[in-house]
């Protein structure tokens, strides 16, 4: 599918125009047979969309910023869909289109709660796309992501698959890679009898029979 109109180079201006789709928006629209007919209508859409928010950062916060851009009829905060918690997005609905370009013209990229927010038009809000898709509840992308974020409910990733520990069937590491057991051990193969503990907290070993037979003979009645 063609999106000429939206990918033509404009020479009549000096700069890039700032009221465009993203390069996401064009990317989702080429695979949607319907895509063309969505980029034109959100270009004259009265509604943004707000992404990379803290999820402390609040609706007032958001009012206070995205109103110099024009009259706000609605804000809908994107929400956990497990916990209904705020998730890191949102939706702005303007009086005007106009107004809605205005704010992509001019705030984005701008640092709201020390976070570089991102803008994008939307097509329009439908009740249920306020909901995180994510598995979790939240947003693919938090999921995807690896490092600490204190702002956006930090590590993403459970603990023990970020630092690979392993699992009953031989699991380990992030996304269930398997190992077996035979290459733990260069040089020779090792079967499951073959299995030797490591020491215990003060350094010593002992094996499992002598271990069981201390304990019995330190045993003092009550």
């Amino acid at each position: 599918m063609s999106l000429a109109e939206f990918d033509e180079i404009k020479y009549d201006h000096s700069t890039k125009r700032l009221d465009t789709p993203s390069s996401y928006l064009l990317k989702k629209a080429r695979k949607n047979p319907n895509g063309l007919d969505e980029l034109r209508q959100s270009m004259k859409s009265a509604t943004i969309y707000v992404g990379n928010l803290s999820f402390y950062t609040s609706e007032e916060q958001i009012y206070e910023l995205f109103s110099k851009c024009g009259t706000i009829k609605r804000i809908v905060m994107g929400l956990d869909r497990f916990k209904f918690t705020p998730c890191g997005f949102c939706f702005i609905i303007y009086n005007k289109p106009e107004e809605a370009l205005n704010a992509v013209k001019y705030l984005s990229d701008t640092k709201l709660d020390d976070r570089n927010i991102t803008i994008d038009i939307d097509p329009g809000f439908e009740d249920g796309r306020q909901f995180g898709r994510g598995k979790s509840g939240g947003q693919v992308s938090d999921e995807l992501r690896f490092e600490y974020d204190a702002s956006r409910g930090g590590f993403a990733v459970p603990f023990a698959e970020r630092v690979g520990s392993g699992s009953s069937n031989g699991g380990s590491g992030y996304g269930g890679h398997r190992h077996s057991r035979h290459h733990g051990h260069f040089g020779g193969r090792r079967g499951r009898n073959d299995y030797v503990r490591p020491p215990d907290a003060m350094g010593s070993f002992r094996p499992p029979e002598q271990q069981d037979e201390q304990d019995d003979d330190n045993y003092v009645p009550q």
